[in-house]
């Protein structure tokens, strides 16, 4: 069966007038290779926005019914990829989000744990991007931003025994337009799409086999699911069954 990866990115923030991710993941929803020919790739960019996240996020999924769910978010002081291993039930009232608006409480959900974290396989993420040649971390921190606050959602929305593999990925500020002599170099966006799609062919390759691994109990419990006078019985018995 072919999978389904929803992709998501944001808008610009108080003090980010571009936001890379929103260009990211569309290009890899469009993104063309033969390993996404059964693959069926949803982008959707978010505004910065506590509001429009928790209004629309959980609706999303429930809707998508995702295989894999791929974050992506924009970490301005950082100069690599960090690969997020959880979201904390927190977040700060002291920035704005693209409205303007503060949180009142510095936790997302109260009476909650205090982590949530998915079952993507977060270190063969780090060996993908790696494999690319660019600079990526684990990070055991998301923030206490709309990234924290997506991330907490997400894995909330995709809560369950068949639930999808969820991972939320920061990346830098690119560079835009020409490099000056004797500058730092800076990522571009060709970079982040490269690191983008190794992190999407894993976490497909991972899907996948959960997947294979899912099917053997799954025939299992749908043969333990038929009553015994509607399974088929075998030739022999049905001769004698007659002739009685």
């Amino acid at each position: 069966m072919p999978l389904t990866v929803l992709l998501t990115g944001f808008g610009p923030f108080p003090g980010a007038a571009f936001n890379p991710t929103a260009g990211l993941a569309q290009r890899l929803a469009a993104r063309r290779r033969p390993a996404f020919a059964d693959v069926t790739r949803i982008a959707h960019v978010f505004r910065t926005s506590y509001a429009e996240v928790e209004r629309e996020l959980p609706g999303l999924v429930k809707r998508v019914r995702p295989d894999v769910v791929l974050l992506f978010g924009v970490a301005t002081r950082t100069k690599y990829l960090r690969v997020e291993l959880r979201a904390r039930n927190a977040r700060s009232p002291l920035f704005p989000d693209a409205d303007r608006d503060r949180p009142e409480s510095t936790i997302i959900a109260v009476g909650a744990s205090g982590t949530r974290s998915g079952r993507a396989p977060q270190r063969a993420l780090l060996a993908a991007v790696r494999a690319e040649r660019l600079p990526v971390r684990l990070s055991h921190s998301a923030g206490r931003y709309l990234c924290n606050f997506a991330y907490w959602h997400a894995l909330a929305a995709a809560a369950g025994g068949n639930a999808p593999l969820v991972q939320f990925i920061h990346v830098p500020m690119v560079r835009r337009g020409h490099m000056r002599p004797g500058a730092r170099r800076r990522l571009t966006a060709r970079d982040l799409e490269r690191a983008g799609e190794a992190i999407l062919m894993a976490l497909i390759v991972a899907a996948r086999a959960r997947r294979r691994q899912a099917q053997p109990a799954l025939r299992q419990a749908a043969a333990a699911a038929v009553p015994v006078e509607a399974q088929p019985q075998p030739k022999r018995e049905r001769r004698q069954a007659v002739a009685g």
